[in-house]
């Protein structure tokens, strides 16, 4: 089994609000990856005495415990509990109501000898590569697919498209929030590996189109995760006219894992 991880702050002088992780149980049979990306807050109140990198820690650290020891639970099971005990952490100090309340996007994978699960929650992205090593893209592609006039304003996004009907999902506070999950089940048999990547590090794909899924992956299988964070960031900084990143911000907090089961 080879797994490589790698997640670089979008600015050093600020924490990284992504989570990474991998658990491979005691038992030797399978294993689990986490990975989310921190949704940083406009200036302003956002109701909670706690940071971005406080709760995607918090939620990532209960998202690989529930994974590993509770076998039994499906995926948006976990999810909802990983939320719920998150929520439970900081319930009587914060304003978990407001639509800012810390929250992440989420990928989970989790294989044994038998079958590959998988989770996507908002617009991080989870790569399965085939038996035949076709590279099939886990999306979640709500986000992208608002009118780009919806998403003009964050307050406008608050108010109106993050978790709601009709918008997109993050996992914040509410439990309930797991069922919009894309998931599924694949046998083991059908899986050679899994990529997972917060929107940060697809930005070579859907930003700056040097390739596409199937690129992106072998690149990784042969260069590793840190070699495509390094390639996002040369391309942002060679983007000085900002043909390619527009409004966005010039980096982000960007993570990969990489694992070959």
């Amino acid at each position: 089994m080879r797994i490589e991880l790698a997640t670089v702050p979008g600015d050093p002088a600020r924490p990284n609000e992504d989570y990474a992780s991998v658990a491979l149980p005691a038992s030797g049979r399978g294993g689990v990856l986490v990975l989310l990306d921190g949704v940083t807050p406009p200036q302003g109140d956002d109701g909670c005495l706690h940071s971005v990198h406080w709760f995607t820690a918090r939620l990532g650290g209960a998202l690989g415990e529930l994974s590993v020891s509770h076998r039994d639970m499906a995926l948006r099971e976990v999810l909802s509990a990983a939320i719920l005990r998150t929520a439970d952490a900081h319930r009587t100090t914060c304003d978990l109501s407001h639509p800012r309340t810390p929250q992440a996007t989420v990928v989970l994978a989790r294989w044994d000898d038998d079958q590959v699960e998988h989770l996507v929650l908002s617009d991080s992205v989870l790569l399965v590569v085939e038996a035949d090593g076709g590279v099939v893209p886990v999306l979640d592609d709500r986000l992208h697919r608002l009118p780009r006039r919806a998403l003009a304003t964050e307050t406008v996004t608050d108010a109106t498209l993050r978790n709601k009907e009709g918008g997109f999902f993050t996992a914040a506070a509410d439990p309930e929030v797991a069922s919009r999950a894309v998931a599924g089940v694949r046998p083991r048999s059908e899986v050679q590996a899994v990529a997972a990547l917060t929107d940060g590090a697809t930005r070579w794909v859907e930003k700056f189109h040097e390739g596409d899924w199937a690129d992106s992956l072998a690149l990784l299988r042969k260069e590793g995760p840190q070699a495509l964070v390094d390639r996002v960031r040369a391309l942002e900084r060679a983007d000085t006219d900002r043909v390619f990143l527009r409004r966005s911000k010039t980096h982000d907090d960007a993570s990969v894992i990489y694992a070959e089961l």
